[in-house]
């Protein structure tokens, strides 16, 4: 039986999960308005980003772990941001996000290789409506030529599923996690701001705004949102984002989905979102 106590950080941890899903949402249509290369633009915005967390840290006094489980988690953060990064300059923004979204079935797998936890036949289903959803997705980039964009985004998805569960291992620690990641990206990626030319208010008002609220702020509800739900729970609520950041991009930069691409987006999200529900409900 849950205690008061354990029912106030449920909140907490579903709260912080909704506002990181916002702020996560805001990334299609900064990053669609900065015309840099999208290893600089990672690059400049992790460098930022590292500030507010380390900032962070440095309030709530939290030790900076340093082991290989944290730098596991670091690679898997850099990961996911720069495949994401790349992806969203290759494709849709929502193809990108959408893709990415597929996080719940690469849980799923990565449960079961690192912690034998076998899926079930919910699971399976799950995961082949999932690779439908995706098919329909390729289908249409082979005829548009952003199948590697595409690529790039299913393939975050799987580092996406590690930066989940970083609070599931014995030695984790997503903010340090986290905070070694953004700044190793942030060191080796931000030089290549020096080639860009354009440095207007917007396109730098975009770009701080990318570090200080779409991945600092960010990550900060997101390690604190994992930290009081379990990995299932945090990847449905995070089912805002991919709604929201193709809206935004839509309204504000004109860009949509493609037919095949939306049969494609309500397959993967009306699956994950049933999926989780189910597992909620089973858990009851």
């Amino acid at each position: 039986m849950m205690t008061e106590v354990d029912i106030r950080q449920k909140r907490l941890g579903i709260i912080m999960m909704l506002l990181a899903s916002f702020c996560f949402s805001l990334g299609g249509l900064f990053l669609k308005l900065v015309p840099w290369n999208p290893l600089a633009i990672n690059g400049a915005r992790n460098l930022i980003a590292s500030l507010v967390i380390g900032l962070y840290l440095l309030a709530i006094r939290h030790r900076l772990r340093l082991n290989p489980t944290v730098l596991a988690g670091a690679a898997c953060f850099s990961g996911v941001t720069t495949l994401f990064t790349m992806a969203n300059k290759m494709t849709t923004a929502g193809n990108a996000i959408i893709l990415q979204y597929t996080v719940p079935v690469w849980i799923v797998v990565l449960m079961y290789v690192f912690f034998g936890k076998k899926p079930g036949k919910l699971e399976i289903i799950s995961i082949l409506i999932v690779l439908a959803g995706i098919l329909c997705f390729f289908f249409e980039s082979i005829s548009s030529g952003k199948i590697l964009g595409d690529l790039l985004a299913l393939v975050s998805g799987v580092f996406y599923a590690g930066v989940f569960m970083l609070n599931q291992f014995e030695k984790g620690d997503a903010l340090s996690s986290i905070f070694w990641g953004q700044l190793m990206t942030g060191i080796f990626l931000s030089p290549m701001v020096r080639w860009e030319t354009d440095f207007s208010p917007q396109v730098l008002s975009c770009v701080i705004l990318l570090g200080l609220v779409q991945v600092g702020l960010a990550y900060i509800f997101f390690s604190t949102g994992t930290k009081y739900t379990d990995p299932v729970t945090a990847s449905m609520i995070n089912a805002i984002e991919p709604v929201l950041n193709p809206t935004l991009v839509a309204v504000f930069y004109g860009e949509t989905l493609g037919m095949l691409s939306l049969v494609g987006a309500a397959i993967v999200i009306g699956d994950i979102l049933f999926y989780n529900i189910r597992s909620v409900r089973s858990r009851k």
